[in-house]
């Protein structure tokens, strides 16, 4: 029997699967940041949780961790480019989300709890 290839769709979820990736995703889209500032951004996770994400997510090329060899050691996580790629998947799930709210009749959620907008990428 012949192995099935994957489904794309099912690798996409994979990648940025999960409570904590998209926003985490949504904070670093913002710019590079150190492993507390993604801490205080992300509300809700645990260090732990966060640290096995960011693994995750570097393991998947979609995040850069930059290491300083200094005392005490400073490290930053910015995204790949391929990690940069996710952001009209993002859009598009954001604007899903929006549509379901409308549809379903209840409220908009406030900026920061309904995920990316165009204007925190960077040069837009």
């Amino acid at each position: 029997m012949a192995e099935e290839e994957p489904c794309a769709v099912d690798v996409t979820l994979r990648v940025i699967g999960g409570r904590w990736k998209v926003l985490i995703l949504q904070d670093l889209f913002t710019g590079t940041r150190r492993f507390s500032e993604i801490h205080r951004a992300v509300h809700g996770i645990t260090q732990k949780m966060l640290a096995q994400q960011l693994r995750e997510m570097e393991r998947h090329g979609i995040v850069n961790r930059l290491v300083y060899a200094e005392v005490p050691p400073k490290v930053e996580y910015s995204l790949t480019p391929l990690g940069k790629s996710l952001w009209p998947v993002l859009m598009a799930m954001h604007k899903w989300g929006l549509e379901q709210l409308a549809a379903t009749g209840n409220p908009a959620p406030s900026p920061r709890e309904s995920g990316p907008q165009a204007a925190d990428l960077p040069g837009h």
